[in-house]
């Protein structure tokens, strides 16, 4: 009876010692529901390109095509024929300026619209009818005028990239609680201890939001630029480029590398943003 009873305990332990906790569960089903929704996806591409009369190649077919670019993202022949991480990472260079400038721009103006009425009427038709106009338009404006295909792409993210930026600065100032302005009365801060401890914190989480959303307009805004311009090393150069050899395979994988790229910017303004702002919750 003893040894029925040890047995007994000890099948219940080694029973309990590989069952999942609730947050292991949840992890697994994040990680599993995803991965099998893209075989699923998958799967569904690759019976439809064996439909007669599809033109789009399937994923096997893009993989033995296109194999190169995706197990070697970055070999480099010269010129422009490299791959697709050196063509991303020419790319995220223009973007890093662009966006950088659009930053700066975007913050120190939305601080001057939020804080001034007069200014906010004044620039307000000017800000709406710009932020409107979509990147590609503003490719052959930018060529004519700087002459040069780099300027002209970092020109594009800037003028992209901005507006989010600026508008949600502007936002945030306005939105600063009137008991945070009567404190600042009260306890007389200069103007530098105003901005510093109070303007500039409670506009942080407005200013987030709008960083996050150009980061997403910069890095479209550059794939628009480039498909544009010619002999440049880049992403959207790459995509024209290979549309007009006739090689899909190729654009399809691009198309890949485009959204990952995008989706981890996306993610790192998100954990950039949770370090500063730890009490906010990005979505």
């Amino acid at each position: 009876m003893a040894n029925v009873t040890r047995r007994s305990k000890i099948h219940k332990t080694n029973k309990s010692g590989f069952k999942l906790s609730k947050k292991q569960k949840a992890l697994l089903d994040d990680i599993l529901t995803p991965v099998v929704t893209i075989l699923i996806l998958l799967v569904i591409w690759e019976i439809l390109s064996a439909i007669g009369g599809q033109s789009l190649p399937g994923p096997t077919k893009v993989v033995r095509e296109a194999g190169k670019l995706i197990f070697y993202p970055f070999f480099n022949n010269g010129g422009t024929d490299v791959g697709l991480g050196l063509q991303v990472w020419a790319s995220l260079q223009r973007v890093a300026i662009g966006y950088s400038i659009a930053a700066v721009v975007g913050i120190s103006l939305g601080i001057v619209v939020g804080l001034n009425e007069r200014v906010r009427k004044g620039l307000d038709p000017v800000f709406n009818i710009l932020r409107t106009v979509p990147p590609l338009a503003w490719v052959p404006i930018a060529i004519a005028a700087l002459k040069q295909n780099q300027p002209s792409a970092l020109f594009v993210i800037f003028i992209t990239a901005i507006w989010p930026i600026l508008i949600n600065t502007a936002v945030g100032v306005r939105q600063i609680p009137q008991d945070y302005n009567n404190v600042a009365q009260v306890l007389r801060l200069s103007k530098t201890e105003y901005f510093f401890k109070i303007l500039f914190p409670s506009a942080l989480p407005y200013i987030f939001t709008g960083l996050r959303i150009a980061i997403g307009l910069a890095w479209l805004a550059i794939i628009a630029a480039e498909i544009v311009m010619t002999g440049v090393t880049g992403i959207g150069f790459f995509i024209w480029n290979s549309y007009q050899n006739g090689y899909t395979s190729e654009i399809i994988v691009a198309l890949v590398y485009i959204g990952l790229v995008g989706w981890g910017l996306d993610l790192l303004m998100v954990w950039v943003q949770g370090k500063i702002l730890p009490y906010s919750k990005p979505q």
